[in-house]
């Protein structure tokens, strides 16, 4: 019990080694280091209520970014649109399976389950289901947070759509449409709410 109490009660600073004793903070604020200045710990910027509405606004363009053309392509003549599902497919069907497996793993599964599963923490919280199955899911949900968030790689694509239509652009028209929105909005909400997800703080409501 002494021990549990230490071990959150206090902390080590990164850069220097030196034992700090955290205190509570409010909503906002970030404690650093007394000697090097190192940012420590913080606390959330957003309360649960902010981060249910972080998560249904990305549940809101989940959809259509996925099943929305993200480019138009006029070359020619010819008019072609996909989606990042049908880029995948396409990619798997040229013979690079493992690829398009993982397009479609990392940029359509991963980003999904990742805010349904945020989603269902914030529920389990919000409204206090204490029952012995709520906290079984809430644990196993906590406890594999961190693979879903290294599995979710939405930036990459973001990155990869822009670097298409600067390469397109010289021989075809290029043409963005909602789909290319939802997909940028996503995005951007999707880092909003990693950033304000706090693993340790989510742990510590566990127990409350």
């Amino acid at each position: 019990m002494e021990r549990d109490c230490i071990d959150d009660c206090v902390t080590l600073c990164r850069s220097c080694d030196l034992v700090v004793t955290k205190r509570a903070l409010p909503s906002g604020v970030r404690a650093l280091c007394p000697r090097c200045h190192t940012a420590l710990y913080d606390t959330p910027y957003c309360s649960i209520n902010g981060m249910l509405a972080l998560c249904i606004t990305a549940l809101i363009f989940f959809t259509p970014a996925n099943f929305l053309p993200i480019l138009e392509l006029h070359f020619l003549g010819s008019v072609r649109t996909a989606t990042i599902a049908e880029g995948a497919i396409a990619v798997a069907h040229q013979g690079y399976w493992i690829v398009g497996i993982s397009v479609m793993l990392t940029a359509v599964i991963a980003p999904g389950v990742l805010i349904l599963s945020i989603l269902s923490q914030i529920l389990i919280i919000k409204y206090r289901l204490h029952s012995p199955f709520f906290r079984d899911v809430l644990k196993r949900l906590l406890k594999y947070q961190d693979i879903l968030s290294q599995l979710t790689m939405l930036e990459i694509y973001l990155i990869s759509i822009l670097v298409s239509v600067f390469n397109l652009s010289d021989f075809a028209d290029i043409f963005l449409g909602m789909g290319t929105f939802c997909f940028s909005m996503l995005f951007i909400v999707t880092l909003f709410l990693q950033r304000e997800y706090n693993l340790e703080h989510m742990w510590s409501m566990l127990d409350e």
